[in-house]
């Protein structure tokens, strides 16, 4: 089998689908909330939005877990698998930010914004030391921030629809997200200081 195919393989490993199915699931849950031509949070876009993020979440679980069993790692994986982590993330903030019921707004706000200005910094850190050939691997305690971002996510995209089956969905949600903005804060921190050592003797 010749490099070429070998490459072609690796690419569309089951891994890897999960993973790009998992970016693809990203305009269908913004589509969730468009369904009657305009930014509209009714309980059948909320469960439908719901329903597209817990399986995101799941393939986020399912294509490491795969890759590290099954020993089909890949560069494209590794590259895509935050990025995914991230588009999905990033939209289902603004998402809620905007929709109908505001179920992000005021105070709130600064909670979505400190976990968008990370990510959009550790990206750059990343890529500038990655052109230094330093990789910064990542810590058990991101991979929990990341967890606790899902389930936040996930009781926000319930939300008013949710509260009617059991009360205190929302302000979970809520709650959940200031959570994850410190512990957000926390791993920037830990990735800044890891990174400016290299920075510094640059």
């Amino acid at each position: 089998m010749s490099q070429q195919s070998m490459s072609q393989q690796r690419a569309f490993n089951l891994p890897n689908l999960l993973t790009y199915a998992r970016i693809m699931a990203v305009p269908l849950i913004v589509l969730c909330f468009f369904l009657e031509g305009r930014l509209q949070s009714s309980d059948f876009a909320r469960w439908s939005a719901l329903g597209l993020f817990l399986a995101a979440s799941v393939t986020d679980y399912l294509d490491g877990y795969l890759a590290r069993s099954w020993k089909q790692t890949s560069n494209i994986g590794r590259m895509l698998d935050p990025i995914a982590d991230k588009l999905l993330v990033a939209t289902c903030l603004l998402l809620l930010a905007a929709d109908t019921d505001r179920t992000i707004a005021g105070w709130t706000l600064w909670a979505a914004i400190v976990i968008l200005c990370r990510e959009i910094l550790v990206s750059g850190l990343r890529e500038y030391l990655a052109g230094l050939k330093v990789s910064v691997p990542v810590t058990q305690l991101a991979k929990w921030k990341t967890a606790i971002q899902m389930v936040a996510i996930g009781f926000l995209l319930a939300g008013p629809a949710g509260d009617k089956i059991v009360p205190y969905i929302t302000e979970t949600g809520i709650a959940l997200l200031w959570f994850s903005a410190l512990v957000t804060l926390y791993t920037g921190y830990d990735y800044f200081r890891a990174g400016l050592k290299h920075i510094i003797e640059e």
